[in-house]
This record gives structure tokens, sequence and C-alpha cells, in this order.
């Protein structure tokens, strides 16, 4: 079972298992070819350095530009795709994790990290979203346990 959803605007049915998403090139190195992640990736903690992960490529649609500026969806920059949390919404999360700070480190779809100050891990809180950034959100906690 995977989540729907739309990539470059084709619907497409995405993974659970999809531990992050982004838009990059492939590039020739010698007698390879690469492709890079980029740092935010690796420094969201879903993705290891060093470790092997099954990739998909998923091609653009053909005829589309990467600058097509008729389009009437808002413009981001393809290697980071839209939060899946708003200022002001409200989730329950279970904490996972504690981050560097001492924080709560609850992950939600895409492996999109929320931090939630207060929290301890194994605890499940309802949280408020404070603050969304493009690799991150915090969160603050309106009720303790559920």
């Amino acid at each position: 079972m995977g989540i729907r959803g739309e990539i470059e605007g084709l619907p497409v049915e995405i993974s659970e298992k999809l531990l992050c998403l982004f838009s990059t090139e492939v590039s020739a190195e010698e007698d390879r070819y690469v492709i890079e992640v980029p740092h935010q990736e690796v420094e969201t903690g879903d993705i290891d350095p060093g470790e092997v992960y099954r990739v998909a490529l998923i091609s653009r649609e053909e005829g589309a530009a990467a600058d097509d500026s008729t389009s009437t969806k808002p413009q981001s920059t393809p290697s980071e795709p839209q939060p899946p949390v708003d200022v002001g919404e409200t989730r329950y999360v279970e904490i996972e994790d504690i981050g560097k700070q001492g924080d709560g480190i609850a992950r939600v779809e895409r492996g999109y990290v929320i931090i939630v100050p207060g929290a301890d891990v194994g605890e499940r809180v309802k949280i408020e979203v404070t603050e969304v950034k493009s690799n991150f959100a915090v969160g603050e906690i309106i009720e303790d346990t559920f």
C-alpha cells in the first residue's frame, strides 16, 4: 500500500517506505554516472552515507520545460519537495528519537522531521506546528498523551 501523490504534475503511487524525494541531474564522471543527494537529506537523519538504498528515477513529462513560466502552480526549487505540514496544523505524533539539542524528533510523511521541544522518546503527543522549513518543522505540545 502506498500514498497517492503527484510528482511534477503527474499522478503516482508513492511507497510508504519513501525516505526522501528530490530532483537532481545525472552527471557523467569518468566511467560511471552519478546522482547527487542533497546535503539536507542526509542532515535530516533519514539516510546515512555508506548505506545502500533503492533509487527510483522518474522522467519529466515530455515537452515540460524546467522553467515553464506559463505554469499556474507556485514555483519552488525542484530539489525541495513541499513540506507535508503547515503552520497551525495539529498532528498526533510519536517521538522516535532525541535530537542533538535534547528535543524530541517525530517523523511524518516521506520521513519529514518535526522537532518537538520537551518531548521524550516513546511519547505520543498532540502538537501544533509552529514553524515550517523545507526540511523540518517545529511543533509545540498541546496535549500530552493520546
